[in-house]
């Protein structure tokens, strides 16, 4: 009897799975088109993260070029990979967007033609574990997005007092019943139970019940609140506004992607009540129904955009 050898048919492999992007950029059109991006100009983005806006914009208008700012040591690495392409059309910094005029100043910058920011925490920090930025997984309560400097969320905690800790969860997070849930992360505190973000979740539940309310988890408000403290966010986010003005030249336009309430209300009271700015909308633009789809973390953004008004319109 005649024996074939008959080798068994290998499976086709499937194709690895597309690489995910670290952080999906959110409105990046509707960012380039209120930037409008002209081939001689210079811009900044003062919240590089990924990279996803400064590369719409290099992308949109070759030739111009960009200076990215970042706390986040981490972003600016993945940043500097993914711009590689565009050489030294591009300048990374890492700094605080509210230093933008004095690292300006420093590399010889009189004024730029466009400056966008997108406030808030970015996707790659919410995921990682070791950020202690999210209760989905458990890590350390750090939270900071320059984790080189300044207090973390735990030595925060353990600094103010009840009363404090319960102003900052009110007044950051919007929290009603901020005194009950700061009574219980200082209990947990001092029983030893206050070491990661998990244990500050449970600390926030016994104090205020594990029923979400239209979706929203039970411990975002506090999470949000304390991030926003560590980080200074909302003076940060002042401090770049106050500043705008300084380093935007004259027709140059600002462009802010908000993501709450507290942010949205700085951004819209300074671009509306000043001779400076000429709004480019009468309401922020908000992400499109494919978006949101696409990315549900966009469904809270909010895009208002104005323009440096000439000298000659702001005195007339």
């Amino acid at each position: 009897m005649n024996v074939v050898n008959v080798v068994p048919m290998m499976r086709p492999q499937d194709p690895p799975p597309p690489k995910k992007e670290p952080h999906v950029t959110v409105l990046r059109r509707e960012v380039v088109s209120a930037l409008a991006p002209r081939p001689d100009g210079l811009y900044v983005d003062a919240t590089l993260g990924a990279g996803g806006h400064a590369e719409a914009i290099l992308d949109e208008a070759p030739g111009c070029r960009l200076i990215g700012l970042d706390r986040d040591q981490r972003a600016l690495e993945l940043a500097r990979a993914r711009l590689a392409r565009f050489g030294d059309r591009v300048t990374f910094v890492h700094a605080r967007f509210a230093e933008v005029e004095e690292q300006l100043g420093r590399l010889g910058v009189r004024s730029v033609d466009g400056l966008v920011a997108d406030i808030g925490v970015s996707s790659m920090q919410l995921e990682d574990p070791a950020r202690g930025m999210s209760f989905r997984a458990e890590g350390p309560l750090d939270m900071r997005m320059d984790e080189a400097s300044g207090e973390t969320a735990l030595e925060l905690i353990e600094r103010l007092d009840d009363d404090e800790l319960a102003n900052v969860i009110y007044h950051y997070g919007e929290e009603r019943r901020s005194r009950r849930v700061a009574r219980c992360i200082k209990q947990a505190l001092e029983q030893g139970e206050l070491k990661t973000t998990l244990d500050l979740r449970r600390a926030v539940v016994r104090a205020v019940g594990p029923a979400r309310v239209g979706g929203v988890d039970p411990a975002t408000r506090t999470f949000q609140a304390l991030r926003v403290a560590v980080n200074g966010e909302l003076s940060e986010l002042e401090a770049l506004i106050e500043a705008a003005p300084r380093v935007i030249a004259p027709g140059g336009v600002i462009a802010i992607i908000s993501f709450h309430s507290l942010e949205d209300r700085i951004v819209k009271h300074a671009l509306r009540g000043s001779d400076v700015w000429s709004p480019l909308t009468k309401k922020p633009v908000v992400p499109s129904e494919e978006e949101v789809e696409e990315n549900p973390r966009a469904r809270s953004a909010k895009l208002r955009a104005a323009r440096r008004v000439e000298a000659e319109e702001a005195s007339a």
